[in-house]
């Protein structure tokens, strides 16, 4: 390990070096490669650095103590001082481990979210819209734009299904976890007898899919132009703007009727597109893998149940980490740090344990 950092600290020097240059000012795209590079090389350099800090520390307070003729009031600060760093770097040594794990190379890029209704009729309509209101409220707490792509929304305001896209440095990284089954248990407003029932809806969180990532032969696409339905005024009688694009080789059907502009609404399609062809590509590899790691937070499959919102007992449960909090207010209303950061963690702890 301390080999590798030393590389790591190596290269991070060079790059810093090679911002000095004077070609680099003319060359936009390097620089930003280089800045790119920078931030991820820092914070395990910095990580490295704090971490041979605190071994000197140490081993200078181990030197005094085998050296002897220590005063006893000395004898013993200098001994809190080595317990003291020895536990601080082995925490440091624990850290150092995770942060040199490989990255996800999707971590940083945008997202697209579909929400679909599943069992429960028209409370599992408006259960997929409490979980959209959910995430658009997270993404605007976390300074991400979200925007819809396409709805086909119900008369009390739910969702038979919604697609929608977060963009933001790290989206991907914070909402990978979330694809799979969410269950609601609650009582309906429909409901005069007070009997709660269970509805589900379904999440589905695809990275966006770059020009280079896929590429599609645009013979390959069948596209259809309609009116957009639902509210939206006069508008939407006149102008056939929506779109909806077809890819034949996969079947794949991408729709848009979020913008007025037929081309901005073929613009938001070919994205979602692309990242679903990516995504099939993904899944097709990973199952192809034999013995692949199955991570602890799950498979991210869609059929797999992830998560319970309880509402008569005011309780959120991830089955995959067996964690419950008692706030699903807060949590149905953006605040979702501290279900993320669990899951963030026990992915990183079943990674290290693979590594062994």
């Amino acid at each position: 390990m301390l080999d590798k950092l030393t590389e790591v600290e190596r290269r991070y020097d060079f790059l810093n070096e090679r911002l000095c240059d004077s070609d680099i000012a003319s060359d936009i795209d390097e620089y930003k490669k280089i800045m790119q590079e920078l931030k991820t090389l820092t914070p395990v350099v910095e990580k490295y650095r704090e971490y041979k800090k605190l071994e000197a520390d140490m081993n200078e307070a181990k030197d005094l103590l085998e050296s002897g003729g220590l005063e006893p009031d000395f004898k013993e600060m200098v001994r809190d001082e080595f317990e003291n760093a020895k536990e601080l770097t082995a925490r440091c040594t624990e850290e150092l481990k995770a942060l040199l794990l490989p990255r996800d190379p999707n971590d940083d890029k945008n997202v697209v979210v579909e929400i679909r209704a599943g069992a429960g009729g028209e409370e599992a309509s408006l259960f997929a819209g409490v979980l959209y209101r959910m995430y658009s409220m997270y993404a605007e707490a976390k300074g991400f734009k979200c925007e819809v792509v396409s709805e086909n929304a119900t008369e009390l305001g739910g969702f038979k299904e919604i697609s929608f896209m977060i963009e933001g440095e790290g989206a991907y990284s914070r909402l990978k976890f979330e694809s799979g089954v969410h269950r609601v248990q609650r009582v309906p407003e429909t409901e005069s007898q007070g009997r709660i029932q269970t509805s589900t809806a379904t999440v589905a969180v695809l990275p966006e899919a770059e020009d280079v990532d896929v590429e599609i032969n645009p013979s390959d696409l069948q596209i259809d132009t309609f009116r957009s339905s639902g509210a939206g005024g006069q508008h939407i009688n006149k102008t056939e703007s929506a779109i909806r694009i077809t890819h034949i080789p996969t079947g794949t059907v991408v729709e848009c009727q979020d913008e007025r502009s037929q081309y901005k609404n073929k613009d938001k399609a070919m994205k979602v597109l692309r990242s679903k062809i990516l995504e099939m590509e993904r899944e097709k590899q990973q199952s192809a893998i034999a013995g692949e790691r199955r991570a602890q937070v799950g498979t991210g499959d869609r059929s797999e149940r992830i998560r319970t919102y309880n509402f008569p007992q005011g309780r959120v449960s991830d089955h995959r980490i067996n964690l419950t909090l008692y706030k699903i207010d807060s949590i149905v209303n953006g605040d979702l740090d501290e279900i993320i950061d669990a899951l963030i963690t026990a992915d990183t702890a079943e990674k290290l344990k693979a590594e062994q």
